[in-house]
């Protein structure tokens, strides 16, 4: 008589292939690697402190740059000023995360700005995709157009009504 499991048959596993590939070390790709004990070959030792070319702002709870840090752009102009507000708040703070996005937003307008002083008059639509959209999702593009017109609207509403009163 079979002992039912939860109101179940007992399920022969033994005919699912791969099933229990970790019970025979045969079937394990990297048992003959490991060691017990494991294998120590890295060095433990600090790498060189990277030389700081710009400013590079670090978070309140680990005030001392990493050994390692890339070459990050430098905080410039109002949405540096911005980051900078950020990393005076901890992480665990809400303002942190949305200073950073903020200071995201805005260094976009002034990438666009820059752009435009240079005389470089960017491709927005392009590079906002609206190709790869109108060939591959164009109910998601006539979705997104129709509620930026809708907001777009609404907003001319409110401002005209505003003008006449």
């Amino acid at each position: 008589m079979a002992v039912f499991q939860h109101g179940r048959p007992p399920v022969d596993r033994s005919s699912i292939q791969g099933w229990g590939a970790d019970l025979d070390h045969k079937n394990r790709p990297a048992y003959p690697m490991e060691r017990t004990p494991p294998r120590i070959d890295a060095p433990l030792t600090q790498p060189e402190q990277q030389p700081r070319n710009v400013e590079v702002l670090v978070s309140l709870e680990r005030p001392h740059i990493t050994p390692l840090f890339g070459s990050p752009n430098p905080p410039r102009g109002v949405s540096g000023m911005v980051r900078r507000a950020a990393f005076k708040e901890t992480e665990n703070d809400i303002r942190h995360w949305l200073l950073l996005m903020l200071a995201d937003r805005i260094d976009v307008v002034e990438g666009l700005v820059d752009d435009l002083a240079r005389g470089h008059v960017p491709n927005i639509l392009g590079e906002m995709g609206i190709k790869a959209e109108w060939q591959h999702n164009k109910k998601g593009l006539a979705q997104k157009v129709a509620i930026g017109a809708a907001v777009a609207g609404v907003a001319w509403y409110f401002l005209s009504r505003r003008d006449r009163d």
